[in-house]
């Protein structure tokens, strides 16, 4: 048996996941739960947390714990002027982590205040893809090639393998 290897488009605000296909010689984009392509948003309730189509419909209800567009402070401190501006377009929470100066996302999740790194959202992403990739392959998937935008900086590129680890 061979190892199957996924491709996974990390998108700011849809991701999707694709793999090729031995019978047909052809890639393939994997459905999900959300279909063909999976918004990039995780809402967080006392019960859990919801990836998906179903995160991005707690928004009305549920918007400080529903979190988006995340790619777009990845890899940045939190002094940097494009997390500034782009927090300000946020209906959650952004502070800066005491450790290091990075940006972090306060949630309530299950009862508790969190503050979550953009690495640690796009996790979640990424695992709901690699998830929807193993039930529809059949077996386990260890191995995945993550697109970035060209523009992306070191610590943006570092950040996205991070969460992909």
């Amino acid at each position: 048996m061979t190892e199957s290897i996924i491709g996974i488009d990390l998108g700011t605000t849809y991701s999707c996941v694709a793999c090729y296909d031995e019978k047909s010689k052809k890639v393939e984009v994997i459905e999900s739960p959300s279909g063909r392509t999976m918004p990039s948003w995780v809402s967080f309730t006392a019960e859990g947390k919801l990836v998906g189509t179903a995160a991005k419909s707690q928004v009305a209800s549920n918007p400080t714990n529903t979190v988006y567009d995340v790619k777009r402070i990845i890899g940045r401190s939190f002094s940097d002027p494009v997390t500034a501006e782009e927090s300000k377009q946020f209906p959650f929470s952004v502070v800066e982590g005491a450790a290091h100066g990075e940006p972090k996302i306060v949630v309530d999740w299950r009862g508790e205040k969190k503050e979550l790194r953009p690495e640690e959202i796009s996790a979640m992403v990424l695992a709901e893809l690699k998830l929807a990739a193993e039930r529809h392959l059949g077996k386990p998937v260890n191995s995945a090639v993550i697109t970035v935008p060209a523009h992306f900086n070191n610590q943006q590129r570092q950040a996205t393998k991070d969460a992909g680890k």
